[in-house]
């Protein structure tokens, strides 16, 4: 070839992977084509998370009447599962199989409660709302274990697919591996946002059922078709292994070197304060703002957007060299900006002000995660890079359950003082239970500033001492 088409081939070929930043993952152990079947599993997992986050809780608020407060709870349910996914993962390490499998297992029963969850929630929900007969609490503990269910598939589902992919990659590839599987699961956000929104723009119960069990259908096909001949069978992987560390030990170490935490302490608050909306973020738009439910259901897509974004500008900066704990300090920043749109939108009657703040809470949320999980990968020293971010998954987890159902419940309380006329003759709008969690929710932000301050400018050396530098790779799942 000649010169200068050599030099045109080669400018094209860097140009199109800065356009398709995933077109180096694959390898010839693992070709591009089988690891985007693999990562299916997270398309099913982005689904379910929209689903119970997004257009369940304004269905179950604003078109069946539930209390906020009792669906708060039960959205939180899946979410305090997500602690045990460091058991998940060590169970999944060391598993003793006759077919010589590991992870496989995991992601089958994974698979089974996620879709068993969906497929029972539509009824449970009904059930809930007192549209029919029977005792009160039949709804309850229904709904209760369909969305246990799907918690719990879904975190098992997505913990032991991570690390098979992890398993099936080369080293070199792992970074951009992982990049692609977390990729794929706000893409899987994205698009079910539009879809459910499209299929829920005429409401009612047998459309619900029809999508949410629609949903539970997809799990079970994208997720056979992403595990179908993936892990080998290795009979030597049934022998025992008893060289575990006692994890108490471990964790009393890791947890009392430096100031781990008072970075788990920002890691809770920051968690809390932009996760305490997921909750009422729908039923506000719907209630206060009119819009309709897919109108609200796109909502989702419009946050995982603003998060996408967040994620490729985190991943610039942090190549520059930027602190972690400043970038996460960045995205409480932009929370505090989204919030006070959100509050504004109302009084305003400016739909469009509440979806740039929903687009900013999402921007905000993502670099406070991707910076908060950069400086823990900094944390442990001696090389248990494993722990440090089980750590920090499960604060993360707890205080986004917790935050979610304690949003619930006060935009239920204040609503109740409010209409009933203890707040005053001023505060008497529908609105006033929403703005008392919005404005919680600044007060967390600002509390996250004040805890993590210290932290910053503490690990400008983690970028000359670790061998890891931030990509997409390290995005959180």
């Amino acid at each position: 070839m000649r010169p200068e088409l050599q030099a045109l081939a080669d400018e094209w070929r860097r140009f199109g992977l800065k356009l398709l930043p995933f077109a180096d993952a694959g390898s010839a152990d693992l070709p591009l084509k089988k690891l985007l079947r693999l990562s299916l599993f997270q398309f099913s997992v982005g689904m379910a998370t929209v689903l119970l986050i997004g257009t369940l809780n304004r269905v179950l608020i604003v078109e069946m009447n539930v209390a906020a407060s009792l669906v708060a709870v039960m959205v939180a349910i899946p979410l305090l599962f997500a602690p045990f996914r460091a058991l998940v993962g060590f169970k999944s390490d060391h598993h003793r199989s006759a077919f010589g499998w590991r992870r496989v297992p995991y992601i089958w029963m994974g698979t089974l409660l996620q879709f068993g969850g969906l497929a029972i929630m539509p009824f449970a929900l009904i059930l809930l709302s007192g549209d029919t007969w029977g005792p009160w609490w039949v709804g309850h503990v229904a709904s209760a274990i369909a969305f246990l269910a799907v918690g719990a598939g879904l975190q098992t589902t997505q913990t032991a697919g991570l690390a098979l992919a992890t398993d099936l990659a080369p080293p070199s590839a792992r970074p951009r591996v992982v990049a692609l599987m977390y990729t794929m699961l706000l893409v899987g956000m994205v698009i079910s946002g539009l879809v459910f929104s499209l299929l829920l723009a005429d409401f009612s119960q047998i459309r619900l059922i029809q999508v949410v069990q629609g949903a539970a259908s997809m799990t079970l096909v994208l997720n056979v078709v992403a595990l179908w001949k993936q892990e080998a069978r290795n009979p030597d992987r049934a022998r025992a292994d008893d060289s575990t560390p006692a994890f108490r030990e471990v964790w009393a170490r890791f947890s009392n070197a430096g100031r781990t935490k008072r970075f788990l302490l920002a890691v809770a608050m920051g968690t809390a304060a932009f996760n305490m909306q997921d909750i009422v973020l729908e039923p506000y738009g719907g209630e206060i703002l009119k819009l309709s439910v897919g109108e609200t259901t796109a909502l989702t897509g419009l946050m995982a957007t603003g998060a996408l974004l967040a994620f490729g500008l985190a991943a610039r900066q942090l190549m520059r060299g930027i602190d972690p704990s400043r970038l996460a300090a960045y995205g409480a920043v932009a929370g505090l900006l989204a919030f006070s749109l959100v509050i504004l939108s109302a009084p305003l009657e400016m739909p469009m002000l509440f979806r740039i703040g929903t687009v900013l809470i999402g921007f905000g949320g993502g670099l406070f995660s991707v910076g908060t999980l950069t400086g823990a990968m900094a944390l442990d020293k001696a090389g248990g890079t494993g722990l440090a971010l089980g750590a920090w998954g499960a604060v993360q987890a707890l205080a986004m359950g917790l935050s979610i159902a304690a949003g619930g419940v006060l935009r239920d309380v204040v609503s109740h003082m409010a209409t009933a006329g203890v707040l005053g003759p001023a505060l008497t709008d529908a609105a006033v239970g929403y703005s008392a969690v919005y404005h919680l929710e600044l007060l967390l932000l600002f509390i996250t500033l004040v805890v993590i301050g210290p932290l910053v400018g503490r690990t400008t050396e983690t970028k000359a001492k670790s061998p890891s530098t931030f990509g997409l790779a390290e995005l959180p799942s």
